[in-house]
């Protein structure tokens, strides 16, 4: 069995059931714990054709106790990816770089947690647009015809606290793509994984001073 098929099947038809019954019983209580502002910068990894590709990408949202997130964001292509290296019928006389960038809603739900292990199912889906340009760099003024682009990337995380303020993390997912781009060889759609230093400001804060007006009314620091 190959990485893709075991991600697929893992993401679509084992993690669903695994946590059905933990969403269900605990959804309804969710709205009722304490609302923080969910703002993130990540960067992922993924292939197109066979070339390893990272994308960034910027979140805001609302977080329910951690227990679960939902907001939205956008993601971009970060690599610098010459056409012909994703389609080799490419003109090499007329160099362009592939780029995409997509607007996206993303829901994190955490079905299992303890003192310092977590698990959590993230979800996003979006829409933008891909193209080629001749330029290496972002250039949003160019007339090069785009792309219409789908995303649903749905994945599962892993996160071990080592203090109250500070963790590691790792997560694997799937990017379908629905695109109208035939130039783009087998498409967009991959594995994704990233792994993550975490840091929560808040939780430092309440840590540093237990005292203080702020922590009074928004902490303490919990694991």
């Amino acid at each position: 069995m190959t990485l893709n098929k075991f991600v697929v099947i893992w993401i679509c038809i084992i993690l669903p059931l695994l946590i059905k019954g933990q969403f269900a019983d605990t959804l309804k209580e969710v709205f009722k714990y304490t609302k923080s502002i969910d703002a993130r910068l990540e960067s992922r990894n993924s292939f197109i054709n066979n070339e390893l590709i990272s994308v960034n990408g910027a979140r805001l949202g609302v977080a329910f106790q951690r227990k679960l997130r939902i907001g939205g964001g956008i993601s971009w292509l970060n690599t610098i990816l010459p056409k012909s290296r994703i389609n080799l019928n490419a003109d090499t006389n007329s160099i362009q770089y592939f780029k995409f960038v997509y607007f996206c809603a993303y829901a994190d739900f955490v079905f299992y947690r303890t003192k310092r292990w977590q698990l959590s199912v993230p979800i996003q889906a979006g829409f933008g647009a891909s193209w080629f340009q001749s330029k290496q760099n972002y250039y949003w003024g160019n007339k090069d015809k785009k792309y219409a682009l789908l995303i649903y990337e749905p994945g599962i995380t892993a996160q071990f606290k080592v203090f109250k303020w500070f963790g590691l993390g790792a997560d694997v997912a799937y990017r379908f793509t629905l695109k109208n781009n035939k130039k783009v060889g087998e498409g967009l759609s991959s594995p994704t994984y990233s792994f993550k230093i975490l840091f929560w400001f808040d939780q430092l804060f309440y840590q540093t001073f237990p005292n203080s007006k702020i922590t009074k009314r928004w902490g303490p620091a919990y694991w």
